[in-house]
């Protein structure tokens, strides 16, 4: 740090040894050495200052933004805490890790959470003993170290747009008196989505270094539980969409559909095609961003590509976890890989995108809506939109970027010296096909490139180097990318 600051100086003192010396220097030559003098002292700053700068020029906001936005089904309160603290306050010893779909006991608590612990990675279960869970969601609200917050995603991602005071928002979900009193001002919920009791879910954050018997964590993130009945069953579905009607929204944010991984296979099926039927009835104007979470069951996430809820919706968010389950279940490419070695591949990432926007997205020949995904990793974000749909899009891949930043250090700007640049600085742009490769350049973060009338945009993200809360992060992030987004009329 201190052979940086030594070289600007040096750098200025030249600078201003040039305006002294300057009458005494052709003209020509005293602009070639004043470029090479500034553009060495603009290197000279960290790369990560580079890119803040960088990403402020280019977030600029749309020219026709929202107005009014309607979100839904999923709400809840979040219990925020210490995974190991729990597990040492419910006498769980250490465990060798291993992944469960549903957990029924705190065996298959402990043994999940030192897989996912583990691997550093994101992941969300159903807890099917309701009396056990009961029981653990009582020790973790009591525990002194516990931390009460607005979650589910769709009340998570209103949230985050309520801080925009030009923006109106609809919260429609079970909605019971704590969350309730933990939303902001700016959040209206219909009296029909009102419920007597919260449903809560426990967020089991660790730390990047962190360690539980022989598990060490290599990042930070958190593993979420719950034994909820009433985002499981989607139950506020129908209620959203009546509301519609009276709030006329410009945009609608939809989530919650992983939720139902908890019912029979029979319930879940039957459920779906009720969601199918409401999301249908909104009105095709209206744009939709479905913002997909932490699934298992191949089947399901299969059914909800196939069975038209892919093609009734604009847009999608979501981290590595799923776009690779997602391409997993369906055959896509790159569907042999069983999980991310690291920071996921741009290349294969980029892949798996095109491929879902090309057998599933809008084209002359596929009645389909779908026009936008936004991806989100721990080291970067890529926003891909089919061409003449979306708009500013740079701006608001580097909008999330920066909210992943702020959120996850818990400031209101980032400051560079709380985070460091993870992404890789030069990548292959696919590996189905012939490649670009890009050098990554932090005086200009968005990276963009095309293939077959599809944009991709893609730029780094500054990590926090220790992360406040890692809960809702991609919920904040996708957020964050819709509210400089601009669809364009069709």
């Amino acid at each position: 740090m201190w052979q940086r600051s030594v070289c600007v100086g040096l750098l200025a003192l030249a600078l201003g040894y040039l305006c002294v010396l300057g009458p005494e220097l052709p003209p020509a030559a005293l602009r070639q050495l004043s470029a090479s003098l500034l553009g060495t002292l603009r290197r000279a700053r960290s790369l990560e200052a580079r890119t803040v700068a960088a990403w402020q020029a280019a977030i600029v906001r749309p020219a026709r933004g929202w107005a009014r936005v309607a979100v839904g089904v999923n709400a809840c309160v979040d219990v925020v805490l210490s995974g190991v603290k729990l597990l040492e306050a419910l006498g769980l010893e250490p465990s060798d890790g291993k992944n469960h779909a549903v957990l029924s006991s705190g065996q298959d608590l402990r043994e999940a959470f030192a897989h996912f612990m583990e691997r550093g990675a994101a992941a969300e279960r159903f807890f099917s003993d309701a009396e056990a869970f009961q029981e653990i969601a009582r020790t973790a609200s009591e525990h002194p170290a516990a931390q009460l917050y607005v979650g589910g995603n769709a009340a998570l991602i209103g949230q985050k747009l309520a801080t925009n005071p030009d923006l109106k928002i609809l919260l429609c979900g079970p909605v019971g008196p704590k969350l309730h009193e933990l939303l902001d001002d700016n959040v209206v919920v219909p009296p029909e989505s009102m419920q007597e009791r919260d449903e809560f879910h426990l967020i089991l954050e660790y730390q990047a270094g962190e360690q539980w018997g022989r598990v060490r964590a290599p990042t930070a993130n958190r593993f979420i539980f719950s034994h909820d009945l009433s985002n499981g069953a989607l139950n506020m579905l129908e209620v959203f969409v009546s509301s519609l009607d009276e709030f006329q929204p410009d945009l609608v944010v939809l989530s919650g559909l992983h939720m139902m991984e908890g019912q029979s296979k029979e319930m879940r099926q039957r459920r779906l095609m009720e969601a199918v039927a409401s999301i249908s009835d909104i009105p095709t104007d209206i744009p939709i961003h479905l913002e997909l979470a932490s699934m298992t069951d191949q089947d399901f996430m299969s059914n909800i590509m196939h069975q038209q809820v892919f093609p009734l919706v604009n847009s999608i968010g979501l981290n590595e976890q799923e776009l690779l389950f997602l391409t997993q279940a369906a055959s896509g490419p790159h569907a042999s890989l069983a999980s991310w070695s690291g920071i996921p591949d741009v290349g294969v990432v980029s892949d798996i995108l095109f491929w879902i926007l090309k057998e599933h997205g809008k084209t002359a020949e596929r009645a389909s809506d779908l026009t936008r995904i936004h991806f989100h990793t721990l080291a970067y974000h890529i926003l891909v939109t089919v061409d003449g749909h979306w708009g500013n899009q740079a701006a608001a891949v580097a909008a999330g970027a920066r909210a992943a930043g702020t959120q996850a250090c818990a400031t209101d700007t980032i400051d560079t010296s709380k985070v460091f640049l993870k992404a890789p600085l030069e990548f292959f742009t696919s590996h189905t096909e012939a490649p670009s490769k890009i050098s990554l350049n932090p005086d200009e973060p968005v990276v963009r490139w095309h293939r077959e009338g599809i944009s991709f945009h893609f730029t780094p993200v500054l990590v926090c180097k220790d992360p406040v809360r890692t809960v809702g992060l991609g919920d904040a992030i996708s957020a964050e990318g819709l509210l400089y987004s601009e669809a364009y009329p069709q």
